[in-house]
C-alpha cells in the first residue's frame, strides 16, 4: 500500500504547474499532471526523477469530456486525493474588436468553465474525507481591467471570486481553498499569448517563476485565503490596486498590453 500523499495539478506540462509539481514531488507527493500535449508525458518522467510516482493524462480543458476524463484517470489511481491545484489556463493578448471569438470562447471554455467542472469533482470528493487542499491559480490581473487582454483578466477575476467563495463555504468541513496571484512570470504564457511585441514581452519585467511557485505552495500549506505571488514590486502594486480607480488602473494597463505597431 502506498503510503505517499497524493496531488493532482491541471496544467502541468510546465511553467508554474510544473513548478508546483516539482515542490509536491520534494514533499513526497506522487502527482497526477495534465496537460494539452504529448509534452506531458516528458514531463513526468521529470517529475518521476524526484524519487516519486507521477501519473500524465494528455487533456484538453476546453471541452467537457476531456475535464471529465481526466478526473476518472485520477479516480483510476484509487488514492485518496490530499491535494489539487486547479492551474491550467490561457492568456490572449490583442485588441477585443480583431481578436478571433471562437479563440476568446475557448479562453473561457478553459479559465472559467474547466475550473468550475474540475473544482466541482474534487470538492465533491474531499468533503466526505473532511480534509484536503485546494490551490486555484488565478492572477494579479484579477486585480484590475486588463485592456488588450480584455477576455483573460476578468476570467482570471472569476478565479479569484470563486476560490474565496468556495473557501467561505468549505470552512467547516476540513477542506481549505487558497487563490494564488502571480504576477508577470517568465514562463512561456505571454508568448503563447502573442504578446511579445508588448511590455509583457520582455523577460526582465517578469517574476522567477520558482519564486512564485514557493510563495504559492506556501500559501497553501499554510491555509491561507489568497497569495499575491511575486517580487516586492508586484506584491506592492496588487495592494495599490486596492486603493486606485479602475479607469487609471486600465489605461496603465493598456499602455502595457497594447501591441507595438
Amino acid at each position: 500500500m502506498v503510503n505517499r500523499k497524493f496531488v493532482m495539478i491541471t496544467g502541468s506540462t510546465s511553467g508554474l504547474g510544473f513548478e508546483l509539481a516539482k515542490l509536491f514531488a520534494n514533499d513526497g507527493y506522487d502527482v497526477a499532471m495534465s496537460g494539452s500535449s504529448e509534452d506531458i508525458y516528458q514531463s513526468a518522467k521529470e517529475i518521476e526523477k524526484l524519487g516519486v510516482e507521477a501519473y500524465p493524462f494528455k487533456a484538453d480543458a476546453s471541452t467537457y469530456d476531456d475535464v471529465e476524463e481526466f478526473w476518472k484517470f485520477v479516480k483510476s489511481k484509487d488514492r485518496k486525493l490530499d491535494s489539487a491545484v486547479l492551474n491550467v489556463g490561457i492568456g490572449m493578448g490583442g485588441s477585443f474588436l480583431e481578436n478571433d471569438l471562437q479563440e476568446e470562447l475557448k479562453l473561457i471554455d478553459i479559465n472559467i468553465s474547466g475550473t468550475v467542472h474540475m473544482a466541482k469533482r474534487v470538492v465533491q470528493d474531499m468533503v466526505p474525507n473532511k480534509e484536503g487542499d485546494i490551490l486555484i491559480v488565478s492572477s494579479v490581473s484579477a486585480t484590475l481591467p486588463t485592456p488588450y487582454e480584455t477576455v483573460y483578466g476578468p476570467s482570471k477575476a472569476f478565479g479569484f471570486m470563486f476560490a474565496e467563495s468556495l473557501r467561505e463555504e468549505l470552512k467547516e468541513t476540513g477542506v481549505n481553498v487558497t487563490a494564488m496571484l502571480p504576477g508577470a512570470t517568465n514562463t512561456s504564457f505571454h508568448h503563447n499569448a502573442g504578446m511579445d511585441s508588448t511590455y509583457f514581452g520582455d523577460e526582465k519585467n517578469k517574476n522567477n517563476k520558482e519564486l512564485v511557485a514557493q510563495q504559492g505552495y506556501e500559501a497553501l500549506k499554510n491555509e491561507l485565503d489568497h497569495v499575491v505571488c511575486g517580487d516586492e514590486a508586484t506584491k506592492k502594486e496588487a495592494e495599490e490596486n486596492k486603493q486606485t480607480p479602475e479607469e487609471v488602473k486600465a489605461a496603465k494597463h493598456a499602455e502595457k498590453a497594447k501591441p507595438n505597431q
